[in-house]
């Protein structure tokens, strides 16, 4: 058996007029997250971490943000095609672990929902997924309220 492990980061800005959305769940706050898509950041660092562990590139190979087919797209739509890339290619998810970093909003209460679903979406057992979220204690562009970033690492098994 072959295992792989690759790591995944990604941040977006706030933006007024937009939905916030995490992890494919969307979050109640004042704002959402500024980019070409629907700029779920949790999805984002995931995807370029399954990606790289895969040795296929990073999620601005697959889905530019210079094509118009992408523009606004549920990242949730992003993730099921990097999953079914690794399918193709004799990949197995073992095991995803992330951290999103945001001074607010509050997302404790959110992180199971995110769990479920991206656990859903990948094909794996919730416990193979785990979130966490912190605070940068009120320093750099997050913990201003600037934006939101994220950070994720995933370990790969050939499914052979």
């Amino acid at each position: 058996m072959n295992i792989r492990v690759g790591q995944g980061f990604d941040t977006h800005a706030f933006c007024e007029g937009r939905k916030l959305v995490l992890g494919g769940v969307e979050i109640p706050y004042r704002c959402g997250l500024g980019g070409h898509s629907d700029a779920d950041v949790l999805i984002h660092a995931i995807c370029d971490a399954l990606l790289g562990a895969a040795g296929l590139g990073d999620i601005g190979h697959h889905f530019p943000d210079s094509d118009p087919r992408y523009a606004g797209i549920d990242s949730v739509e992003l993730l099921s095609s990097v999953v079914e890339s690794l399918k193709e290619n004799g990949w197995h998810v073992s095991n995803l672990d992330a951290t999103v970093i945001a001074q607010a909003p509050r997302l404790a209460p959110y992180i199971e929902a995110m769990r479920e679903r991206l656990a859903e979406v990948i094909g794996i057992g919730v416990d193979a997924l785990n979130i966490k979220a912190t605070t940068t204690e009120k320093l750099g562009f997050t913990g201003r309220g600037e934006g939101i970033a994220a950070q994720a690492i995933a370990l790969l098994s050939t499914t052979a």
